[in-house]
């Protein structure tokens, strides 16, 4: 396995960005309309590539959330593919300890993601059932303020000292990642 390259978004290159698209088009049930990212772009990509061609992917949103009345910056997880055909050689799991390295480099206090795949508990991240609220942002589309959802597929992971309550409301500042 080739070892995972970082990209920042800004050097995202046009044929990387495509590639990338076509990945998540085959890998997810989702429209993504032909992007490279669900809602909005990401902070950064982790990508594996085989023979220059891009096999898996995983993409990072550092972002401020509020937490209770508390402002904190995260690492939001979002986009996490791999080919078909490169499925069961752990791509997703070298990709998310990349990431979750990177993130410990930065502001972020806590990893989050939405999703189930028992890649997530084996890195350490916990369900949890903080009440959300977010902007609906489904096919790059500015839709509804949704207040005070559940969600059965937020997971979180602390990356400093701080404990993460999840009794307080969790307010996105924004969309989903």
């Amino acid at each position: 396995m080739t070892a995972p390259e970082t990209i920042a978004e800004q050097a995202l290159t046009a044929a990387d960005d495509a590639a990338i698209a076509t990945l998540l088009a085959r890998c997810f049930k989702t429209n993504f309309g032909g992007r490279s990212f669900f809602q909005t772009r990401h902070s950064w990509r982790h990508v594996i590539r085989d023979q220059d061609r891009i096999t898996a992917h995983l993409a990072v949103q550092l972002r401020a959330v509020r937490l209770g009345d508390q402002l904190l910056t995260i690492a939001g997880i979002a986009d996490v593919a791999t080919a078909p055909e490169a499925r069961g050689k752990g791509h997703a799991a070298t990709l998310l300890q990349a990431a979750l390295a990177e993130a410990r480099q930065s502001p972020a206090s806590h990893a989050l993601l939405f999703g189930t795949a028992a890649l997530y508990p084996a890195a350490g991240f916990r369900k949890v059932a903080n009440p959300l609220t977010y902007l609906d942002l489904t096919g790059a589309w500015t839709g509804s303020l949704r207040r005070n959802e559940g969600s059965d597929h937020l997971q979180v992971l602390e990356l400093s000292d701080r404990l993460w309550d999840d009794t307080l409301p969790l307010d996105l500042l924004g969309e989903l990642f």
